[in-house]
C-alpha cells in the first residue's frame, strides 16, 4: 500500500509536466516513479503487492513519508544546481 501515494502524486506531476514541460518536473516523475516501482518491487518480494494488511494506515503513513522524502530530495537537487551551475544545466530549465 506505500507505493499508492508515490504512484498517484507521480500521475498529477506527469500531468503538470505535459502542460509545461519543464526539466524541473521532469526530474520529479523520475524521482517518484521510482520511489512506487521500489514500493512495488518491495511488496511483490515479500508477497503482498494487493494485500491491505491490518496496518493500512500505517502503510498510506509509510507512503506520505516516502513522498515528502521525495520533494526533499528533489529540493536538494533544485539547490545543488543552483549553487554548482555545472550541473545545472541537467536539473533547471
Amino acid at each position: 500500500m506505500c507505493y499508492t501515494v508515490p504512484l498517484i502524486t507521480s500521475v498529477f506531476t506527469t500531468y503538470a509536466w505535459k502542460k509545461k514541460k519543464t526539466v524541473r518536473l521532469w526530474w520529479l516523475n523520475l524521482l517518484l516513479y521510482g520511489a512506487s516501482a521500489f514500493g512495488v518491487i518491495d511488496h511483490l518480494y515479500n508477497g503482498e503487492l494487493f494485500l491491505v494488511s491490518e496496518y493500512w494506515v500505517k502503510d498510506l503513513f509509510l507512503g506520505i513519508l516516502i513522498t515528502a522524502f521525495v520533494f526533499l530530495l528533489w529540493g536538494l537537487i533544485l539547490f545543488m544546481a543552483k549553487v554548482n551551475k555545472s550541473i545545472a544545466r541537467y536539473v533547471v530549465d
